[in-house]
């Protein structure tokens, strides 16, 4: 971890926690998951009320020079703290916007990360609640009326600038974007995809600069729990399939003994205005291959096979460290990679293949 990221990250923490001791004698309201219809371009944009959100953006490239891949990641997360709301110091953290953004170099198999963390309220961050239009200390990532997102952020490795331009419609999980995360309701979120964005980046890095193209897929969630209690984590994948279908998938994991206590997919091809939506009982991730990280000693089962109703894939990653540590913007050490999906032996699409609660329980 980089010492300055790393002091910076002891000095908020510890700037924070007297407002958060303080905080504890008042209740803070969060705004509960219900269910509503998704209304767009409102709910494009953020939802401050709820305790936590996301806008999740992976995405497989080819250099349009040498054809080499590259994997993408770029995530905007927001955390509505329990501070007493009424609480008037300018340093009072009610609302956290933290961002990791990760590319995958195939070809020397690496992995260049870098993250951010600052206040809402301070005049580095800019989130919108009408659309999608989040800035966090010059990282953007903003959405125009015909759909397609634009993204700038200047890491400290590379920089790196794209469009991704839908060519299908929003994808609302679950029931009309009421996506549950446990049997029987309880612990849910509203949640809605965009699949098969096509995406055009230049990435710089030192004096070379790369041009690239591809699919891409960005995840926005919104609620106020993440996990029931007895979940340790979930692995989820999202994969734009060469023929035109999106296919997710997702399981929560128990904290025990590993055992499933949740699992769901949906499969939408691209002459379908809904996602086939799968059962519990029709999904099953089965590890093929584990890696173990030499710097948490994690073990992740790095290549799955996916069964989603009666068709059986597999992911093959690009190469196998695609972890990705957080700690430094208060989040978790998780794995995302970008990895080959496979039916039958043969490739079929790309996408993102993510585990989280291996390194240690995953927590809010």
């Amino acid at each position: 971890m980089n010492p300055l990221r790393l002091r910076r990250s002891l000095l908020m923490a510890s700037a924070l926690a007297p407002l958060t001791s303080a905080a504890n004698a008042a209740t803070v309201e969060f705004a509960k998951v219900l269910a509503q219809p998704l209304v767009f371009p409102r709910d494009h944009g953020a939802h401050p009320d709820y305790r936590v959100e996301w806008w999740y953006l992976t995405g497989c490239l080819q250099d349009n020079a040498s054809g080499a891949p590259l994997g993408i990641q770029v995530t905007f997360f927001r955390v509505r703290t329990p501070i007493d709301p009424d609480n008037p110091s300018r340093f009072a953290a009610h609302q956290l916007l933290f961002a990791h953004v990760a590319l995958a170099d195939a070809a020397n198999a690496s992995l260049l990360i870098d993250q951010r963390i600052a206040r809402v309220s301070s005049s580095v961050v800019r989130m919108a609640q009408t659309d999608t239009d989040i800035d966090l200390n010059r990282w953007r990532l903003s959405r125009s009326a015909d759909g397609r997102y634009e993204c700038e952020v200047p890491a400290r490795s590379f920089r790196l600038h794209f469009v991704a331009s839908p060519s299908q419609p929003v994808l609302q999980q679950g029931q009309d974007g009421l996506f549950p995360k446990q049997a029987g309701g309880g612990y849910a979120s509203h949640y809605y995809s965009a699949p098969q964005l096509r995406i055009e980046a230049e990435i710089q890095r030192a004096d070379r600069k790369q041009v690239a193209g591809g699919l891409a897929w960005l995840d926005h969630e919104w609620a106020s729990t993440l996990l029931e209690p007895q979940a340790v984590g979930w692995d989820w994948l999202g994969m734009n399939l060469a023929d035109g279908t999106a296919l997710t998938a997702f399981q929560t994991r128990r904290k025990d003994d590993g055992a499933i206590l949740f699992a769901y997919a949906s499969m939408r091809s691209p002459d379908q205005a809904a996602a086939r939506v799968f059962p519990p009982n029709q999904v099953r991730f089965e590890g093929l291959r584990e890696w173990e990280s030499p710097r948490t000693r994690a073990r992740y089962p790095v290549a799955q096979r996916v069964s989603v109703g009666e068709r059986v894939f597999e992911t093959r990653p690009w190469f196998a460290d695609q972890e990705l540590d957080a700690r430094a913007t208060g989040s978790a050490i998780y794995w995302e990679g970008a990895s080959e999906l496979l039916e039958g032996g043969r490739p079929v699409g790309r996408g993102y293949l993510e585990m989280t609660g291996y390194a240690a329980p995953l927590t809010l």
